[in-house]
Parts: C-alpha cells; structure tokens; sequence
C-alpha cells in the first residue's frame, strides 16, 4: 500500500469516527429532549415523579397527563421532525438545490388545500377521519407534485432543477390564493383550526394520530435509506447516472413520490411546519458531508430533535396559551440558516 492510498484509508476512518460521534450526539439530544419534553407543560413535574409515572405508580390524573396528551405529541413531533427532514434531503437531492424543500415546490400548499376542504366539509376528529387525513393530504400534495413535475418536464431532458423550483414556486403560490379564498367562508371555529394548522400547530395531539401516522414511517423512510446510493449517483448529473447503469429519471419520480408521501403524512397531522425540511438537512449536511448513507439517517435525527425540542419550547413559553410549533421552528431555524447565507456570501 502506498503512502497515499494509506493516507486515505485514515481519512476514511477518521470521516467514519467522527459520523458516528455525531449521530450518537444526535440520539443522545433527542433522547434528552424527549425527557424534557415529558416534564414540561401546564403541570409540571420533577423528573423523579416522571420516573414513578412511568413504572406504573403515578395516580389516574398523572397517568392521564403524561399518557394520553403529552407522549402522543411528543412522539409525532419526533416522527413529523423526522419526516419532513427526510423529506426535504430527498427533494434537494433530486433537483440538486440546496434551498429546495416540500413547500418550495407546493407539496405543502396541496395537502393544506386538501386538509382544508376536508375540515370544510367533515369533522376532522372523527375516529375514521384520523386515519383518512394522511390519504386526503396525500392526495393534494400529489396532485400539486404531478403538476409540477409535467409542467417542468421538457422533452429530451427531463424535468430540469431551475424549472422543478420555479414551477414548484408558481404552484404554490396558485394553491396559496385558492386556499385564502376558501378560509373565507369556514365558520369561526373552523377558522381557528385553520389558522393554526396553516402556522404548524401538532393538533392530532393523541395515539390515534400516531398510529395514522406509524405506517407511513415504517414504510416510506427504509425504503428512502435504502436509496442513498441513489441519491449519490443523481448529485452527479444524469449523464453521469446514465453511464453508471441508473435510470434517472425513474429513480427521479421514486424519490419524489417517497418525499411526496412523507411530507404530506406529516402536514395532515402537523399542519405546515416546512421551515424542517429546509434547515435540518442543511446542517445535517455540514456536521456529516454529503453521502447519503449518513447524511439521511442524521438529518432524520436532526429534524427530530429540532422539532421536538420546538414544540416543547412552544408549549412553555407563553403558558397557560402556547405558540404553534411551526413558529417556533421558524424561529431556531431562520437565525442558522441567515448565518448560512452569509457564509456562503463571503
């Protein structure tokens, strides 16, 4: 072995140690946020009583707080986090832009617009309509996704990156103005439901909403894992994917329905909290490089922890009233990502 090959092999290694320290830093932050999580709120309680609760001595009123309203939402504000992290690495893989995310390119704006229509005409608390919400969402994200990518496509070359985004941005901001027209005429409180889930507010707050949501992670996010080499390839261009045996502009629509699927599962139960698919890869991105073999499994971690500790910032800061998470998101995120940009300018 040569001096240089055996100079890479250590890079390599040290690359490998330094990915791993940063994903268990990340298990350990998530971890530390969940417990927090569980003794933050309303009725706050040490965490020796969160112990006691939790091996089965708490009484029926502790029981009651940390079991059915606080461990639900803590558990989809980890999945969604998780989600549109996901999500939004998937869809800057594809186009190839780093600030493209599920709301640039309308997947938000169509499963609110769903959501909306469906909260129009229905009760959206019903024990049938929790698990039909991801599948109406799904439906409008998908919609607008399919809009996109045909108005984008050009013939001999595909759906170009510059042309995904701004046809993405025309789309959303088409769907934004029928949405506003249609929040006119819902009644007073199907107006506030609307207007905190549009600011991303996690109002499926129970298991319910957590088992609507359970199988769209179980499905979706190995099968994004097991893309990463794929992902790789497409950063590449596709003259590059072609001569390395890769389709790819199936692998492209793939991709895009398993970003299209996660995000909108994620809205339904979330409302529009589309600041996480921007931020989270982004940095999962300058903690781990650009492999996708790390870099999706960090970003899912970093999206979790992010909106986790979001949503239990949100819900102590101005008690006894709580901010929506989506704000709260914003809020962390959009320092982080102005110091990026002028980073990037220098």
């Amino acid at each position: 072995m040569t001096g240089g090959q055996r100079d890479n092999e250590r890079r390599k290694r040290k690359t490998a140690v330094r990915n791993m320290i940063v994903m268990l830093l990340f298990i350990f932050l998530l971890f530390l946020s969940f417990l927090v999580s569980m003794n933050t709120g309303y009725t706050r309680s040490a965490p020796e009583d969160t112990i006691r609760i939790l091996f089965g001595g708490g009484t029926d009123k502790e029981n009651l707080i940390l079991f059915q309203f606080r461990m639900p939402r803590i558990v989809i504000s980890v999945f969604v986090g998780a989600g549109l992290a996901l999500s939004g690495c998937i869809i800057q893989g594809i186009t190839r832009n780093a600030l493209a995310d599920p709301g640039l390119l309308g997947i938000n704006a169509g499963a609110g617009l769903m959501v909306i229509l469906f909260v129009l005409f229905f009760d959206s608390r019903t024990f049938m309509a929790v698990f039909t919400l991801p599948f109406i969402a799904l439906l409008g994200a998908g919609t607008a996704a399919v809009v996109v990518y045909m108005l984008s496509f050009k013939k001999g070359e595909g759906p170009g990156p510059l042309r995904l985004i701004l046809t993405g941005i025309a789309v959303q901001a088409g769907i934004s103005a029928l949405t506003t027209v249609l929040v006119i005429k819902l009644d007073e409180t199907q107006f506030n439901f609307v207007a905190s889930w549009q600011a991303g507010s996690i109002w499926g707050s129970n298991w319910r909403f957590v088992l609507a949501l359970l199988p769209w992670i179980l499905l979706v996010v190995p099968y994004v894992l097991s893309k990463s080499p794929v992902l790789d390839v497409l950063n590449l261009g596709d003259e590059i994917a072609f001569s390395l045996g890769v389709s790819a502009e199936k692998e492209r629509r793939g991709l895009l329905a398993a970003a299209v699927a996660l995000a909108a599962s994620c809205v339904a139960v979330s409302g529009s909290i589309s600041f996480a698919g921007l931020i989270a890869p982004h940095l999962a991105r300058r903690l781990v490089g650009p492999s996708h073999r790390t870099l999706l499994p960090v970003c899912a971690l970093t999206g979790a922890v992010l909106v986790s500790a979001a949503d239990t910032a949100a819900r102590v800061i101005v008690q006894p009233s709580e901010i929506p998470t989506g704000i709260m998101v914003a809020i962390i995120g959009a320092p982080y990502f102005l110091y990026l940009l002028i980073c990037n300018r220098q």
